[in-house]
């Protein structure tokens, strides 16, 4: 029986890349799962992560850590406060200051580094545009821009580009991308995620409770009172 295909997913340890790595896992892929310590304030959901990684049984886990926070310019890498209490057409107005400055760009290029070293085809991220803040970074269009320029920049899309036997084109995953929040957790739960393992919100206390007011607090609870659920994590 052959091995099965490998694919590299960004696993933040919040809510939508824990539903992602279930995604690929059920979908039959050998998962490696990567998260990015890039100077976030809102460092508890690199502990997160892995323990959904963990729970997952994602075959290796690594984090890897780039410094954004030396330029700052993000509410969640610079010493900028971060928006609490905004209304849905608040969130729906504009890029707001939680925005960090080419963070999915440069977060799928060192998974895209790591997916040519392991010889695995697939990417996949948790973006979404629907029930999200307004980041450029997680619209359709970025996923396809991306996918492209993965084709473009490496060996694996060259070869797969002249038909070198074996070679596969790489391919980006955005299984969330369309859905609601709702709807990913929904999906997540038929999957088996255990969401008491993430961690969503961008301005926690000192001991990693989530404050329940932020942009990330309030889109996510509202996804789990659409869902008809209650939220398993504590807040402030």
């Amino acid at each position: 029986m052959p091995d099965p295909p490998k694919a590299v997913v960004l696993l933040s340890g919040g809510l939508d890349s824990a539903t992602v790595a279930a995604i690929a896992k059920a979908a039959g892929f050998a998962v490696y799962a990567l998260s990015i310590d890039y100077g976030q304030r809102h460092r508890f959901e690199l502990q997160s992560a892995a323990r959904v990684a963990a729970a997952t049984g994602v075959v290796e886990h690594r984090t890897v850590r780039i410094d954004l926070g030396s330029f700052g310019g993000s509410a969640l890498t610079a010493d900028i406060e971060v928006p609490h209490g905004r209304s849905d057409e608040e969130m729906a107005g504009g890029v707001p200051i939680t925005y960090v400055p080419a963070r999915n760009t440069v977060m799928l290029s060192l998974a895209l580094g790591w997916a040519e070293v392991l010889g695995a085809a697939d990417l996949f991220v948790g973006v979404n545009a629907v029930d999200y803040s307004g980041y450029p970074d997680c619209r359709p269009e970025f996923v396809e821009a991306f996918e492209r320029l993965a084709n473009l920049a490496t060996k694996a899309g060259v070869d797969a580009d002249a038909g070198v036997p074996g070679a596969r084109p790489i391919r980006l995953h955005a299984p969330l991308i369309k859905l609601t929040k709702a709807e990913i957790i929904r999906r997540g739960l038929e999957l088996g995620v255990d969401y008491r393992l993430t961690h969503t919100c961008y301005s926690p206390s000192e001991a990693g409770v989530s404050c329940g007011q932020c942009d990330a607090c309030l889109l996510r609870k509202k996804g789990f009172a659409e869902a008809g659920l209650t939220d398993p994590v504590a807040y402030q």
